[in-house]
């Protein structure tokens, strides 16, 4: 089952890298719903977040719980929101998203389309602040 994210873990395909474990990786959504929206991943092909082991299952939310608290110390928030939606790739991820409103973390609003600069910016704060 091949997905994007499996592009992006085999490196075919660049992404803004914000961590990495031996079995997971964490990196900017290029079209995200809020400046400092992330995806966090199982580097193994799952399709369903449920179906993943629990081992893999807790470092995928050790992860984001470090990620979260690095985006929290960059990015103006009042909280980083948690979403696993499983629709759109068929690849077990988790996003975190900045919040200052529910209204945030609203996934049929527009996405914003930042510019690679932008991203690559964004990525160079998040990981300098990643513990």
């Amino acid at each position: 089952m091949a997905s994007l994210f499996s592009a992006i873990v085999a490196g075919e395909i660049p992404c803004h890298k914000i961590a990495e474990t031996e079995n997971c990786l964490a990196f900017l959504d290029v079209f995200p719903l809020a400046e400092g929206h992330v995806l966090v991943i199982s580097k193994k092909e799952i399709d369903y977040i449920f179906d993943v082991d629990d081992q893999l299952l807790a470092e995928i939310h050790i992860l984001s719980k470090k990620v979260a608290k690095a985006i929290k110390a960059v990015v103006p928030c009042r909280r980083i929101g948690v979403a696993v939606i499983g629709l759109e790739v068929p690849h077990a991820h988790i996003h975190l998203v900045p919040l200052n409103s529910i209204e945030d973390i609203n996934f049929t609003r527009k996405k914003l389309n930042p510019g690679a600069d932008a991203l690559k910016a964004m990525a160079e704060k998040i990981s300098a602040a990643f513990i």
